[in-house]
């Protein structure tokens, strides 16, 4: 069987494509709580990533492949509970990876921490697998708009993992609050957005998922990919969860995109 690591995409499209960022159930958006079960399927375009390390058992001994080339990784569409094959699910196999040039796993507080997969084959889009919208290049949030981060992730620090979809709301922290020194300082970078900062946060298991802000327009635009918390816990004042700023990397989403498309 191997062991099973999930880790978080999701599904995101150019704001010019006509129908994203707009689920068919909407999102429980009414009640300002520390974190609560998702409605399902009103985040579509929450992916969950499996990561398969294959096992090869010979009588008594076991050959573990750790290697990352030999890694088999798919996409969940349409999940919801993670424990529980409820039957809208995609499983979709991962063909290509496309991790930033600039990324440097030894030093996360460097920015870059942001990833493209290519499927295997396209997610067919229905009313559970809809696609996010992505912002605008250079487009910025205002201090204290409310927008929601989504994930299994450990529900408090050191706590177990969620089985199904969480959502929490976390206002978003301008870059000149972020960046005092009491708060981030010089670890958030512009290339980043900051969400929270009170007891709510993202946590562990969360990285990857998106941070979903609702834009004028009533849609909703994926803004921040979860990229770290604070050491000392996910719920820490003045640390806010960090999200790589998705609006900063648009032109290199756009060229990804060409490269593949060619």
């Amino acid at each position: 069987e191997g062991e099973m690591e999930v880790v978080l995409v999701l599904l995101a499209v150019v704001a010019a494509v006509s129908g994203c960022g707009v689920p068919s159930q909407q999102p429980n958006t009414g009640r300002v709580v520390n974190g609560e079960e998702a409605r399902p399927y009103s985040w579509p375009w929450q992916v969950s990533l499996e990561s398969f390390f294959p096992t090869w058992e010979e009588k008594k001994c076991a050959i573990y492949i750790s290697d990352k080339q030999f890694h088999t990784y798919r996409v969940v569409l349409a999940e919801h509970n993670m424990n529980k094959e409820e039957g809208p699910e995609q499983f979709i196999n991962v063909g290509k990876m496309f991790i930033h040039p600039k990324w440097n796993d030894n030093c996360v507080s460097c920015g870059n921490d942001i990833a493209l997969l290519k499927l295997e084959k396209n997610a067919v889009l229905n009313d559970k697998v809809q696609p996010a919208c992505l912002p605008q290049h250079g487009a910025t949030l205002a201090h204290n708009q409310p927008c929601y981060v989504t994930g299994w992730g450990r529900l408090h620090s050191g706590g177990p993992r969620a089985t199904t979809l969480q959502q929490v709301l976390l206002p978003a922290v301008d870059h000149a609050t972020c960046s005092q020194s009491d708060w981030w300082g010089s670890s958030a970078k512009t290339t980043m957005v900051c969400a929270g900062g009170a007891s709510k946060s993202a946590c562990h298991g969360d990285s990857g998922g998106p941070l979903n802000c609702e834009g004028g327009d009533g849609r909703w635009y994926v803004q921040g990919v979860t990229s770290f918390v604070d050491g000392r816990g996910c719920n820490t004042t003045r640390r806010p969860t960090v999200f790589t700023r998705v609006a900063s990397f648009i032109p290199w989403i756009g060229e990804v995109r060409e490269a593949t498309l060619s």
